[in-house]
């Protein structure tokens, strides 16, 4: 079995203490490469670390997280544009609009999406898509931009059936599903028989939201496998067919090499 975590914040100082033995672990649970999206200006340092450490096995994204838009959001947004010409990146990402927490900022939100998502059509990059209780907002941003000139993946997928119709509308978006859909209350479980199998990513949102039988631990790349066995058993398909077929999803939209070495 070859996983791909599409999206996984392995850089981050929850695994500082282990970060080898976690890509280690992971390796052996058969993920052959992880994806990295950025947050915001300190996040970089520590995953160009990584990518440099595991050319490889780690590829980045470049982008500013909707919840680190403030007050400031337009010279921390220039700071991640600069970044933008050193080196190759897979996607732009982690964009979005996140109102979960905090409404304030929701107009400069929306400036900082729609800037990021001109880049992605600029450089010819996916993106990786943040959105928490901000569907609409998130959709007529990218319908604003031009959705026939963009593609990429919703990650950590958890709206409704009707959310997941328009983005099936779109034609050129996927579908990120992680540890969510192993929680006994979770919806995804219901919603992701919908869902195209063309259509499908896995991810971990490492650290976050660790599957079950994990919950309450911190997540990894090597979790990766719960995912893919539930996801097997909605679907009625083999473990082997769902890494199959999201792995050669997840190559399909983003650009990184096909790792031979792990």
């Amino acid at each position: 079995m070859k996983l791909i975590d599409s999206h996984t914040h392995l850089y981050a100082e929850n695994f500082y203490g282990d970060q080898e033995l976690v890509i280690e672990r992971a390796k052996a649970a058969g993920v052959i490469a992880v994806l990295l999206p950025n947050i915001d200006e300190s996040s970089i340092t520590p995953m160009f670390c990584l990518c440099d450490e595991h050319p490889e096995f780690a590829f980045p994204m470049m982008g500013l997280h909707p919840t680190s838009v403030d007050s400031h959001y337009s010279s921390r947004l220039q700071a991640i544009e600069r970044m933008l010409t050193k080196r190759p990146y897979c996607g732009i990402g982690e964009i979005g609009i996140d109102l979960h927490w905090e409404q304030a900022y929701l107009k400069e939100q929306r400036i900082v999406f729609e800037e990021q998502l001109k880049w992605s059509v600029d450089m010819n990059l996916p993106v990786s898509i943040h959105v928490r209780d901000a569907f609409s907002e998130v959709f007529d941003c990218i319908y604003k931009v031009g959705v026939e000139r963009l593609k990429g993946v919703f990650h950590c997928f958890s709206g409704t059936v009707d959310e997941l119709e328009e983005i099936k509308r779109m034609q050129r978006f996927k579908i990120g599903v992680n540890g969510i859909v192993t929680f006994k209350k979770s919806a995804l479980s219901d919603i992701i028989r919908m869902v195209p199998s063309t259509m499908l990513l896995l991810e971990t949102d490492a650290p976050y939201l660790s599957p079950s039988p994990y919950r309450g631990k911190r997540n990894e790349p090597a979790f990766l496998i719960e995912v893919v066995k539930k996801v097997a058993e909605e679907l009625q398909l083999s473990e082997d067919t769902v890494a199959d077929l999201t792995r050669e999803n997840t190559l399909a939209l983003f650009d990184i090499p096909y790792p031979t070495s792990n």
